[in-house]
């Protein structure tokens, strides 16, 4: 399942944020954050489960050193779930999430995901309108998914991810957002970058 929090709106001028896989060491402040956006937050002892996880990928976002946002993917053969992503209220509508969401694709291409998929609150048209963007697209509901008020899920796919039309559409989206980003700790493939302009669990 997942639920975004903090979506849509550009960053401020000069916005620098940093990628990193999420560690034990960010555990106290995503749970802050966990606990500020979520109606059933996660709770350490499931979070410290999934990062133990080889079929599992979690990415934080920071400023500085603040934690200000985070997100994960669940891979299953070729496809890849979104189950979570969530970022810091004073941190919403910056892009942060839209930056997040770029990492985990990104990740998830790198082990082979061909697809992906997620769930998300029928009324969270912020979400839904961010998913599209990356091409994800309805397909079906689950009926009073979210245990907090039995609201029904909307299933969205995004198919063919791993194409070079999908590529340029990734390479749009970075190239729009403001500020820059770096990436550390993923390996070879962590490098600086700068823009031009700069259900697993209920909750």
């Amino acid at each position: 399942m997942v639920t975004a929090a903090g979506i849509g709106g550009p960053a401020p001028d000069g916005l620098h944020v940093t990628l990193t896989p999420m560690r034990r060491s960010h555990l106290r402040s995503v749970l802050r954050i966990e606990a500020a956006v979520y109606p059933r937050p996660w709770s350490a002892q499931l979070f410290l489960g999934e990062l133990a996880m080889s079929s599992r990928c979690y990415v934080v976002a920071r400023a500085g050193a603040t934690v200000t946002g985070y997100a994960g993917l669940l891979l299953i053969a070729d496809d890849g779930h979104v189950t979570t992503l969530a970022v810091d209220p004073p941190w919403q509508r910056h892009g942060i999430a839209t930056r997040l969401l770029l990492e985990l694709i990104r990740q998830g291409l790198e082990r082979g995901v061909e697809q992906l998929t997620l769930e998300v609150r029928t009324s969270n048209r912020a979400a839904q309108e961010l998913y599209r963007r990356f091409g994800f697209a309805p397909a079906g509901v689950r009926k009073a998914y979210y245990a907090d008020n039995a609201e029904d899920a909307l299933v969205m796919w995004a198919h063919d991810v791993a194409t070079p039309a999908y590529a340029e559409r990734l390479a749009a989206i970075a190239a729009a957002l403001p500020g820059g980003v770096d990436r550390e700790g993923f390996g070879d493939s962590a490098r600086s970058e700068p823009s031009r302009d700069g259900k697993m669990h209920e909750r």
